[in-house]
């Protein structure tokens, strides 16, 4: 990270009782600020600490965190939570409230935190802060700019040139014969939330995609979004057709998606809908649908993945079970309470349909709605299980700006099969809400790239954080997780982090013995360096002194008298 003080950090640990003075005065004077950040206000407080209980302190507020340092000198506790993370600030009890700390703040954080503090109850003393941290938690509802806008940070390299459409089409080997690059929506008036770069049917004319935009919501057509190197079967995203409750036709959606299924001769083209049966034929309702009979050469399935609002209700419920405390004795029938993994086993269920049909040499179609939550993540899933490339770090920026980000908007592990490792997802969900970077604001591509600072730019310029010791690189081989519930686990990394035990166990001490080994690998390389070149030295002083009995050994090179040597590894 950028600043000293790292981003969603609690630490809790026991201060010497010396240091009892020093820390008052300390307090608050080591936060280190982002370029661009700007101190608010700051007040004496009392956090109510769900594991240490209430501890006193000082509250910081920015222009984009609140930074919590606790000033009792038995035990430290520091919160540092930026203000995008925050979903609610509620007032807790009133001036009349009885009882020890029930006057103050509730805080509902997105990161699966609820975080309270109590003031005095006397004068009001909370409305400052509470008005201070309304304002600058939801900027935007105030007439203010998000973080990302008045951010400084300045980064060696710009991630905003990470992914370059055009290129990562050739990568892919387009265009080809069947397949061409179209720049139709390069004022977005094609489509607002699509990127500009689109790839289409050779065959197809503008004015054809014109006409489909007409008959998909949103203008959301369909698009190539990869393409099989060796079998040439594609996936392809889009949005609903607009059939509604009269079941109306549109002959150039049909003609158009015959096109794509034309493009690599498959028997018929496959259309995924993630969503459930029922709630597609609901959305007729509203002028939506799917795809009927009408559409010869195709096949509809169904994968029945639920809609945001459900997910939401479900991930609310989890909330709930994991933070602030795990209760043991009834953890895998309040787990299973929440629905959370049925809907983790759906999404990677129907990316591996996706990817399997594909790599069979059928090329599919995918939409929800809209066509951007759940078909985004069965794209990029089936993507990831697909092409190797998109598990290597800078490749998954690439996915992630190319199906998340252009188009307008958690996999299982395979230890070895990915360049990056957990802290990477770690720090792109922190950020994904955090607002200091440009790369999660919008729903589409937009000004925010010449405003704002790149995630990327970040992850970048401190690779080696977000590296995979155990990384093999390959080529060609497709991953297929077991999409069972007897083999899926809560992400309890991210779910449960804020719990101090769990924190504790988080290192993996398999990763952590491999970075020793790595670390005493490049030790024993470096003492072979130093002796070569001690070796080197020697053999030249030797050779430019007149010693007559000079024998042939003594010309041998330092790298064939020390191939003997071996490292741990």
């Amino acid at each position: 990270m950028a600043s000293p003080v790292s981003v969603y950090n609690i630490l809790e640990s026991h201060t010497p009782p010396t240091r009892k003075e020093s820390l008052k005065m300390e307090l608050l004077s080591d936060v280190s600020l982002l370029p661009g950040e700007e101190r608010i206000t700051d007040k004496d407080i009392i956090y109510i600490c769900p594991f240490s209980g209430a501890v006193k302190g000082k509250v910081l507020i920015t222009n984009f965190r609140l930074y919590f340092k606790s000033s009792d000198a038995d035990v430290t506790v520091t919160l540092d939570v930026p203000l995008g993370a925050i979903s609610r600030v509620e007032k807790m009890g009133g001036a009349s409230s009885r009882g020890e700390n029930s006057y103050g703040l509730d805080i509902t954080c997105k990161d699966m935190r609820n975080l309270r503090f109590a003031l005095k109850q006397e004068g009001h003393s909370r409305r400052d802060i509470f008005e201070v941290l309304f304002r600058y938690a939801f900027p935007l509802s105030h007439g203010l700019p998000l973080f990302a806008y008045l951010s400084q940070e300045k980064y060696a390299e710009t991630g905003w040139t990470i992914y370059k459409p055009v290129e990562e089409f050739r990568r892919q080997g387009l265009p080809n014969n069947k397949w061409r690059i179209s720049f139709i929506n390069k004022s977005y008036d094609l489509c607002d939330t699509y990127p500009t770069v689109l790839a289409v049917p050779y065959k197809s004319k503008e004015e054809d995609l014109r006409k489909v935009a007409a008959f998909r919501s949103r203008g959301r057509i369909p698009v190539l979004s990869w393409i099989h190197r060796e079998n040439q079967a594609v996936i392809a995203r889009c949005s609903q057709p607009l059939v509604g409750m009269s079941g109306k036709r549109n002959k150039d959606d049909e003609r158009y998606l015959e096109l794509i299924r034309e493009a690599n001769d498959t028997t018929k083209l496959t259309i995924y809908d993630a969503r459930p049966n029922v709630n597609a034929v609901a959305n007729k309702a509203t002028g939506g649908g799917y795809e009927g009979d009408e559409y010869q050469n195709a096949e509809l399935i169904f994968l029945d993945i639920q809609n945001i609002h459900v997910m939401r209700e479900s991930q609310k419920k989890l909330k709930d079970i994991v933070y602030p405390n795990v209760e043991e004795s009834h953890w895998l029938s309040s787990l299973e309470s929440t629905h959370w993994l049925e809907h983790v086993k759906l999404v990677l269920s129907g990316a591996i349909q996706v990817a399997d049909k594909v790599s069979s040499g059928n090329s599919v179609v995918v939409h929800c709605s809209d066509g951007w939550d759940r078909t985004a993540q069965l794209t990029s899933l089936a993507m990831l299980m697909l092409d190797s490339h998109y598990r290597t770090l800078r490749g998954f920026q690439v996915l992630i700006e190319k199906e998340w980000i252009s188009f307008g908007h958690k996999f299982a592990s395979f230890p070895t099969a990915f360049e990056f490792n957990e802290h990477l997802l770690l720090t792109i969900l922190d950020h994904l809400y955090s607002c200091r970077f440009g790369t999660f604001l919008y729903n589409c591509e937009s000004e925010v790239r010449s405003k704002t600072v790149s995630l990327w730019s970040l992850v970048n310029s401190k690779v080696d954080m977000y590296l995979n010791p155990f990384y093999t690189p390959e080529s060609g081989r497709v991953l297929y997780p077991v999409a069972s519930m007897r083999h899926l686990e809560l992400w309890v990394a991210y779910y449960i982090r804020w719990n101090p035990r769990i924190r504790q166990q988080q290192q993996s001490p398999v990763e952590q013995r491999y970075k020793e080994l790595l670390a005493l690998r490049d030790e024993y390389l470096k003492k072979l360096e130093q002796l070569q070149l001690s070796d080197s030295s020697t053999s030249s002083h030797l050779a430019n002194s007149p010693t007559p009995n000079t024998t042939s050994s003594s010309t041998s090179t330092p790298s064939q008298q020390y191939t003997h040597l071996q490292t741990p590894l």
